[in-house]
C-alpha cells in the first residue's frame, strides 16, 4: 500500500434508516504505517481511495489478531474491545487529505485536529457543514432530530429523563476528547474541531470553535471564531471577540500571534502579529482609519487597519479626547502570570 493520510477505528451513533449520526475515534492516526494500512486492507477488502468501511463486531477478533501479530499491539487492544459493542462499527481510511464526502470522515478530521495531530487550517475542511448532521445532543447520545419526539415519549413512559443539552451540528469537545494540560470552565463552549494547546485556560465565558484554537499557555475570556490560531502567551479579555471568515471576516485568515492582549470587549477583523495589545472596547475591523503615532505622540500618517496585518509590537487605542483610533509601537508586551497555567 502506498502511504496513507489518516486512519481511525471507531464506534458510532445511526438513525433508525441506517445514516450516521457522528462518529467517536478513541485513536486517530496520521500517516499510518503502510503494513497496518495493508492488514485493514486485507480484512476489511479495502480497496483504496478514501472509504468509511463497515466493521462488524464479528470481524474484530480476526482484525485484532492480525494487527497483534503484525505487532500494532494497542491498536490490536481496541479492536479487541469494540467486538462486544452494542453500537456499530467502522474503520476510516482517508488516502489523501480530500475534501471530506461521509460523516465518518468529516467526524475524523474533526478528531484529528481536537487530538493535536493537525493544527487549524491543516486539514482540508472544504463542504464539511452538509455532512454534519444537526443533531439533538443528550444524556442518552446523539439522536436524530426527526426522531427525538418518539425517543421523549418513549422515555416519560418509562420514567426515564431524557435531557436535551443542545441541538447543533457539532457536539462539544470534551465528549470526544480532553486535550492533556488544559483547564476548560464550561466544556460546552469549546466544540469538536478545537485545536486547545498545552497550558490554555477557557475561562466560563471563553469560546473556541472548530478548526480554530491555540497554540498553548494562552488565557481565552473572549471568543475564538472559526478558523483563528492564537499564539502562545496571549490573552484574550473577558467578552473580547476574533472576527472569523465564517462571521463577516470575508478572505482575510484571522490569527493572533504569541504575547498578544485583547483587551474586555474589544475585537480584531485583523492578523495580529506578537506582542500586540488592543485596548480594550476598541474593535479594530479591516477598514478602519488609524493614526500611525511616533514615539512622541505625533502623527506620522493615516493607514487602513488591514496595511498593519500581521505586523509586531503594535498598542491599538482609542484617544480619550478626540474618539480617534491611534497605533504607536508597543515596548511592553504582556506577560501571562505562570501561576495560572502551571497546574493544568
Amino acid at each position: 500500500m502506498s502511504e496513507c493520510f489518516s486512519l481511525a477505528i471507531g464506534v458510532g451513533t445511526q438513525n433508525n434508516a441506517g445514516n450516521w449520526l457522528e462518529v467517536y475515534y478513541p485513536q486517530p492516526l496520521l500517516n499510518p504505517d503502510e503494513k497496518l494500512v495493508k492488514i485493514i486492507a486485507d480484512q476489511l477488502n479495502y480497496s483504496g481511495g478514501n472509504q468509511a468501511l463497515d466493521l462488524a463486531a464479528s470481524q474484530c477478533a480476526a482484525l485484532s489478531q492480525a494487527l497483534k501479530t503484525a505487532g500494532f499491539a494497542e491498536s490490536a487492544e481496541l479492536v479487541a474491545q469494540l467486538a462486544d459493542s452494542q453500537r456499530p462499527l467502522v474503520v476510516t481510511v482517508l488516502a489523501t487529505d480530500e475534501a471530506p464526502t461521509s460523516t465518518p470522515e468529516a467526524y475524523l478530521k474533526l478528531q484529528l485536529l481536537s487530538h493535536r495531530l493537525v493544527k487549524p487550517h491543516g486539514v482540508v475542511l472544504a463542504g464539511i457543514f452538509p455532512l454534519l448532521p444537526n443533531i439533538a445532543w443528550t444524556n442518552q447520545g446523539a439522536i436524530d432530530i426527526n426522531e427525538l419526539p418518539q425517543r421523549q415519549l418513549s422515555a416519560r413512559l418509562k420514567g426515564d429523563a431524557l435531557v436535551v443539552y443542545s441541538v447543533d451540528k457539532f457536539p462539544k469537545l470534551t465528549d470526544y476528547v480532553v486535550p492533556s494540560g488544559v483547564r476548560i470552565a464550561d466544556t460546552s463552549r469549546v466544540r469538536l474541531g478545537a485545536y486547545v494547546g498545552e497550558g490554555t485556560t477557557v475561562m466560563h465565558e471563553g469560546f473556541i470553535n472548530f478548526n480554530a484554537g491555540t497554540d498553548g499557555t494562552s488565557m481565552i475570556e473572549g471568543r475564538i471564531s472559526a478558523g483563528v490560531f492564537v499564539g502562545k502567551g496571549s490573552d484574550l479579555g473577558g467578552g473580547c471577540s476574533t472576527m472569523g471568515t465564517l462571521s463577516g471576516g470575508g478572505n482575510i485568515v484571522i490569527s493572533v500571534g504569541e504575547g498578544c492582549l485583547i483587551g474586555a470587549n474589544a475585537g480584531i477583523g485583523i492578523p495580529l502579529g506578537d506582542r500586540c495589545t488592543v485596548e480594550a472596547g476598541l474593535y479594530i475591523t479591516a477598514g478602519i482609519k488609524i493614526a500611525l503615532l511616533d514615539d512622541s505622540d505625533k502623527l506620522v500618517e493615516v493607514v487602513k487597519a488591514r496595511d498593519l496585518a500581521n505586523q509586531s509590537d503594535l498598542l491599538f487605542r482609542r484617544n480619550s479626547q478626540t474618539g480617534a483610533i491611534e497605533c504607536k509601537t508597543n515596548k511592553s508586551a504582556i506577560q501571562l502570570n505562570e501561576m495560572l497555567h502551571a497546574h493544568n
